[in-house]
C-alpha cells in the first residue's frame, strides 16, 4: 500500500509537465530579450537565426502597422522588394530593399517618399517572413522587468493549480477507499450474527 502511495506521489501528471515546459519557455524568453535589449542594445535577438520584433512607426504602411509583431528570418542573401530588418544605430529599421547589389542595399519605407542611405549586406538582421497584427504589443510587454515578473507569477499560479488539483483527486481517491473499506466492515459484521444463530440452532 505504501509503494503503491509512493509511485503516485512521485508520478507528475503531464498538465503539470505542459505547464513548467511552458512557463520556463515564456520566463527564459522574457529575459533572454531583456538581456538583449539593455545589455547588448540589440531589440531583435536572432537565437538559430530567427527572431520577432515589434513595428514601431508606419513608415511601412499599409503593410505593416504600428505594434504589429513580425517574424524575422536570418538569409544568406537578400533582393530587391523584401522586407529586412536593419539596425540604424540603437533602433531596428523595417524598410523595403529597393536596390542591392554585392556591396550595397538600398531601403525605402513604402509610406515614404525618399530612400534611407546606403547599407551594406552584413547591417541586415534579416528578411520579414510574417506578421500579427498589433501582437506586438504583447511581446514588448515581456521585454519589461515587469513583464517577466508577471509571466514568472502565473507561472508560480499555474503550478500551484496544479498542485491543488492533484491533491483535491488524492483525497477524493482516499476518501473512496475509506468509504469502501466502511462498507466492507459492515458487510462482515451482518454476516457473523447470522453465522452465530446457525450455530445456535445447530446445539
Amino acid at each position: 500500500m505504501r509503494n503503491n502511495n509512493q509511485k503516485s506521489r512521485l508520478k507528475i501528471s503531464p498538465l503539470r509537465i505542459l505547464v513548467i515546459v511552458l512557463s520556463g519557455l515564456l520566463t527564459g524568453l522574457s529575459l533572454y530579450m531583456i538581456n538583449a535589449s539593455v545589455i547588448a542594445g540589440n531589440s531583435i535577438p536572432m537565437p538559430f537565426g530567427f527572431g520577432a520584433g515589434v513595428v514601431l512607426s508606419g513608415s511601412m504602411e499599409p503593410a505593416l502597422s504600428v505594434d504589429d509583431l513580425i517574424l524575422v528570418r536570418r538569409a544568406d542573401s537578400y533582393f530587391v522588394g523584401d522586407v529586412v530588418v536593419y539596425h540604424g544605430g540603437r533602433m531596428p529599421v523595417v524598410h523595403r530593399i529597393v536596390f542591392a547589389d554585392e556591396k550595397t542595399v538600398i531601403t525605402q519605407g513604402d509610406a515614404n517618399n525618399a530612400p534611407d542611405e546606403p547599407i551594406s549586406p552584413s547591417d541586415i538582421d534579416g528578411r520579414v517572413v510574417g506578421s500579427l497584427p498589433k501582437a506586438g504589443v504583447v511581446v514588448a510587454f515581456m521585454r519589461t522587468p515587469t513583464g517577466a515578473l508577471l509571466i514568472a507569477g502565473m507561472a508560480l499560479l499555474l503550478l500551484w493549480l496544479s498542485f491543488q488539483r492533484e491533491q483535491q483527486q488524492s483525497d477524493r481517491q482516499i476518501a473512496e477507499i475509506k468509504a469502501e473499506i466502511e462498507r466492507l466492515r459492515g458487510s462482515q459484521q451482518n454476516r457473523e450474527p447470522s453465522n452465530e444463530s446457525s450455530e445456535d440452532q445447530d446445539l
